[in-house]
């Protein structure tokens, strides 16, 4: 059965278990391997596969700073599970967390149950100042009974598969290479929220969205989408749309400082306002571009309208 939990002291007592500890912003291709043998691991212990992920992000505690998220963690959650992960924790990330040192957490989460199993990278490494690292858990996993599994890191054209690489493909812009990073295409979720309407005066009411925590985004223009919404489990929406999305500041009407993300759903007339909306960014058509008058501003959208839907069933055609 594929639980969540709050806390690595929420773990079952007696739980056999092999264990993958990370961020995992994304779950792109790299985490992907780490999954796999973390998946391996499990089978061979034959132990529940569990991964410990964080939120807030790391960084933001001890940095004082976070890089946007690829995914919120509800998202994340279902993705790991989505690849065959029993148990994901979604620990709570503060400052007493961070000064475990690695030997007080191995000792927290093992306590009463049986780790078998624990996945690193190279660049793995937990507790204070990050001193667990793979070759300090060499020397203590034997005596603590679970091995140490060391995995590689995957490369994509020269280069390592990580979440900060996919971060800059998506800020230029670079969508086909984000989609193979991650290994599907590129999507945010967001809650729908009341704007100034000025969308319907012009006959294109559009979904605002709004993120409960700063999410990355590719640059400002507009898109053709496909959204989602409905349905309790993140990545199992029951209502479908194309669409098209306005990325920025708008500039005709003066509008300035906050980015917002507006998504125009086509032959749909729902109220969604509270409800989460799920979008992922197709194409981008143009970039983002004052107009004269707001007579100048439809006809421009009637005519990326129609190019996000030649652009969206064509791409259903592949």
């Amino acid at each position: 059965m594929r639980r969540t939990l709050r806390s690595i002291d929420d773990l079952p007592a007696k739980l056999r278990f092999a264990l993958a500890i990370g961020v995992f912003d994304g779950a792109h291709r790299g985490h992907r391997r780490v999954i796999d043998a973390l998946l391996d691991a499990a089978r061979r212990h034959r132990a529940e596969p569990v991964v410990l992920t964080f939120d807030p992000h790391p960084s933001e505690i001890v940095r004082g700073e976070a890089p946007p998220l690829l995914c919120d963690p509800e998202e994340r959650s279902a993705l790991l599970h989505g690849l065959g992960v029993g148990i994901v924790v979604l620990q709570h990330f503060d400052r007493a967390f961070a000064e475990q040192s690695p030997e007080a957490f191995l000792a927290r989460v093992r306590a009463g149950r049986e780790l078998l199993a624990l996945v690193m990278t190279p660049e793995s490494a937990f507790g204070h100042d990050r001193a667990g690292t793979t070759v300090k858990i060499r020397r203590l996993a034997p005596a603590l009974g679970f091995e140490l599994v060391e995995i590689g890191q995957v490369a994509s054209r020269g280069a390592v598969v990580s979440s900060s690489r996919v971060r800059e493909a998506l800020a230029a812009g670079r969508l086909s290479e984000v989609r193979r990073l991650l290994g599907r295409p590129y999507t945010v979720r967001g809650t729908v929220i009341r704007g100034d309407r000025r969308g319907r005066a012009l006959g294109y009411p559009t979904a605002n969205l709004s993120f409960q925590a700063p999410v990355a985004l590719p640059p400002d223009g507009i898109y053709a989408v496909r959204a989602a919404w409905g349905g309790r489990a993140p990545l199992n929406p029951t209502r479908h749309a194309d669409g098209v999305a306005s990325l920025g500041v708008r500039p005709t009407f003066g509008a300035g400082g906050a980015r917002v993300l507006e998504v125009h759903l086509f032959d749909v007339n729902e109220d969604l306002y509270g409800r989460t909306l799920r979008v992922e960014f197709v194409r981008r058509l143009r970039g983002e571009k004052r107009f004269a008058s707001a007579a100048d501003l439809v006809r421009q959208m009637d005519h990326d309208s129609a190019r996000a839907r030649a652009v969206l069933a064509a791409r259903r055609g592949r």
